[in-house]
């Protein structure tokens, strides 16, 4: 059987307005239509769709849909070492599916509650509610933060340390408007700049030297 692409969380949301909907039906069509519409839009932004990975060696993916928002070139994180970040912004009509961008093991697991603030600022990095997965991957060790903005107040990851993940595999997502930062070594080459749009698991973040 052919797999529905809606994430699995997303299904209360839909079946919720779908049923009261149902039900509004009985008595008159058009007080159906809000609940409809409701359901119709929560299948848009809970959608899940397959992803096909590069084949370029030694290359990272994006973890996340949206838009580039912010490069930090020269950074200093305690598992990465001395880094870089690309910070992406997830519009709520942006696909809000997380992906492991290299293959590798789930080290750690840490969250930390925080503000809601607009998630294109740059200072949501520290401020926002977030989940930091660390991943010793191959071909190099990253750590992703999933990163609650003003409308997204639930951040999902489905990851435990000693977790394995493939390049590109599902491990979690943000509920509505947020943004995901990518840590890596600064020896990344970049092949993204601030504005670009990228898709996760496919698009090319960088490459190893």
């Amino acid at each position: 059987m052919r797999r529905i692409p809606i994430a699995v969380e997303g299904w209360p949301f839909i079946l919720v307005p779908l049923a009261l909907g149902g039900m509004a039906a009985v008595s008159r069509m058009a007080l159906a239509m809000p609940f409809l519409l409701v359901a119709g839009f929560m299948g848009y932004f809970f959608r899940d769709p397959e992803r096909i990975g590069p084949a370029t060696p030694g290359a990272i993916v994006a973890p996340a849909d949206g838009q580039v928002v912010r490069i930090v070139p020269r950074a200093d994180d305690p598992f990465v070492g001395v880094a870089q970040q690309v910070s992406i912004f997830l519009s709520p009509l942006d696909v809000h599916v997380n992906r492991a961008p290299v293959a590798g093991l789930v080290v750690e697991v840490e969250h930390r509650p925080g503000t809601f603030m607009a998630a294109y600022r740059a200072e949501a990095s520290e401020r926002n509610e977030r989940t930091s997965v660390s991943i010793a991957g191959e071909p190099t060790s990253v750590v992703v933060r999933q990163i609650a903005g003003v409308l997204a107040r639930r951040i999902v990851c489905r990851v435990r340390p000693g977790d394995k993940l493939a390049q590109g595999e599902r491990f979690g997502m943000i509920k509505f408007g947020s943004r995901t930062d990518l840590v890596m070594p600064a020896t990344v080459r970049l092949r993204v700049k601030r504005g670009d749009r990228v898709r996760a698991g496919e698009t090319i973040i960088g490459v190893l030297a």
